[in-house]
C-alpha cells in the first residue's frame, strides 16, 4: 500500500483542522444560541413583573445565573428619595435586597455626563477603591466589571453593574451591544414599574396630607393583625382627632386648616417609628397602628403625640399663629384566639379606640384615654 503523498498529508491536515474548527464554530454557536434563549426568557420575565421587588428580585436571582456573573447590583438614581420612600411605604423590604443602592445625583454613578455624549457602558478590571459604591459587598476574586448605564429619553435613571472573577470577561475594547440592549429593556421595565408602583402609592395615600388613607390602613390593619397572630407581638391603635376644629377653620379659613392638618400629621409622624403606621380616616380624625406595642407602650407614645401639638402653636402661610390640641384614645389587641375572624377583630380594635377617643373628648379635651 502506497503511502500517501506529501501533498494529500497536508491536504488531509487541513480537513482535519477544518472539521475542528467546524466543529468548534457549531459548539459556539449552539451555546449562544442557548446564552439567547435564556436571556429572551428573563426579557419576558422582566417585562411580566408586576412589582417593584419582583422585578428587582428576578434581576439579582436570574441574570448573575443566565449570565455566569458572580455578582450583579442596581444603582438608581434617587434625588429626593421619592422611590425609596413610596417602596418603603408600599412594604418593600429593602434588607432582602443588599445589593440594590441609591444615589442623589445621576454624576455619583462614574458615567461621562457631557452633553453633547450619550453615556455607554464602563468595561475594564476591578478596583475596590474606584468601585466600592456600586459593589458594596464584592464577592472574593471578583477581577473585571462592566458599569452598564440605564437610559430613559436620554435621562440616566440608573446604572447596572456586572461583575466577574474571569479578568478576561470585562475588557475595555470588548464590544457593549450587548450589555447596552440588556440595559435598556431593564431601564424600561424599571421605569413602568416604578411609575406604576407610584400611581399605586397616590391610590392609598391622603392627597393633602400625604400620610395613608382609610382604605389603605383599613388593609394594613388586617395584614398586621394576621402578623401579630403568626409572630405572637402586639399590636396598638391610636384614633387622633383635632379638637375644636371646625373653630379652627371658622376662624383662619380652610386654607388655615389645611395647614394644621398637614403640620398635625408631622408632629404626629415625628413620634413614631417606621414601622407604624398613620392615615387620615376622614376630616380631621386620625389613626395609628403601632407594631410591637403593648397598651403602656402605646399610651405613652400617645402622651408624647398630644404635647408636641399642644406644645406651640402651628404657624400659618399668612403669619397667623393658631393654639391646636388633640384628643386620642388608644386601644390594644387583646387576644389572638384563632376562632375570630380577622375582619370582626379589626373593627373591633378601632372601635375600642373609638370609644376612648369619645372619653377624652367628653372629659374636656386635650387627654389621653385608654381603652379598659
Amino acid at each position: 500500500m502506497h503511502e500517501p503523498s506529501a501533498s494529500t498529508r497536508e491536504l488531509m491536515a487541513e480537513n482535519e483542522t477544518l472539521r475542528a474548527r467546524m466543529a468548534y464554530l457549531l459548539e459556539q454557536a449552539e451555546r449562544n444560541h442557548e446564552i439567547m434563549c435564556r436571556h429572551q426568557a428573563f426579557d419576558l420575565q422582566i417585562v411580566g413583573a408586576g412589582s417593584f421587588p419582583e422585578l428587582v428580585g428576578t434581576i439579582f436571582r436570574t441574570l448573575p445565573v443566565i449570565s455566569e456573573l458572580d455578582t450583579v447590583t442596581l444603582s438608581l438614581v434617587d434625588p429626593d428619595a421619592d422611590i425609596y420612600t413610596v417602596m418603603h411605604r408600599l412594604g418593600v423590604d429593602f434588607e432582602g435586597f443588599p445589593n440594590l443602592m441609591f444615589c442623589e445625583h445621576a454624576v455619583e454613578l462614574g458615567f461621562d455626563m457631557s452633553p453633547e455624549r450619550r453615556p455607554h457602558p464602563i468595561l475594564g478590571p476591578y478596583a475596590p477603591s474606584q468601585h466600592c459604591a456600586v459593589f458594596p459587598h464584592p464577592p472574593a476574586g471578583l477581577q473585571s466589571v462592566a458599569l452598564v448605564p440605564l437610559l430613559r429619553n436620554t435621562r440616566l435613571i440608573g446604572s447596572l453593574n456586572l461583575g466577574s472573577a474571569d479578568p478576561a470577561r470585562f475588557t475595555p475594547n470588548l464590544g457593549t451591544d450587548f450589555v447596552e440592549h440588556m440595559g435598556s429593556i431593564i431601564a424600561i421595565c424599571l421605569e413602568n414599574v416604578i411609575s406604576n408602583e407610584m400611581l399605586k402609592y397616590i391610590g392609598l395615600t391622603d392627597s393633602l396630607t400625604g400620610v395613608y388613607n382609610r382604605r389603605y390602613m383599613d388593609r394594613r390593619l388586617l395584614e398586621e393583625i394576621a402578623r401579630a397572630r403568626r409572630q405572637g407581638y402586639r399590636l396598638s391603635c391610636m384614633y387622633i382627632d383635632i379638637d375644636h376644629f371646625k373653630r379652627v377653620n371658622d376662624t383662619v379659613g380652610h386654607q388655615g386648616g389645611d395647614d394644621v392638618l398637614r403640620e398635625v400629621c408631622g408632629r404626629i409622624k415625628a413620634e413614631l417609628r417606621m414601622s407604624d403606621a398613620l392615615g387620615r380616616f376622614g376630616g380631621e380624625e386620625f389613626v395609628v397602628l403601632l407594631i410591637d406595642a403593648d397598651l403602656e407602650s402605646a399610651s405613652m407614645v400617645a402622651q408624647r403625640i398630644r404635647a408636641s401639638v399642644a406644645a406651640e402653636p402651628v404657624s400659618l402661610g399668612g403669619g397667623e399663629r393658631v393654639d391646636v390640641t388633640v384628643s386620642i384614645g388608644v386601644a390594644a389587641l387583646s387576644d389572638f384566639a384563632r376562632d375570630n375572624a380577622i375582619e370582626g377583630v379589626a373593627q373591633e380594635l378601632v372601635a375600642s379606640a373609638d370609644a376612648a377617643l369619645y372619653q377624652a373628648k367628653a372629659g374636656g379635651r386635650n387627654k389621653v384615654v385608654t381603652f379598659a
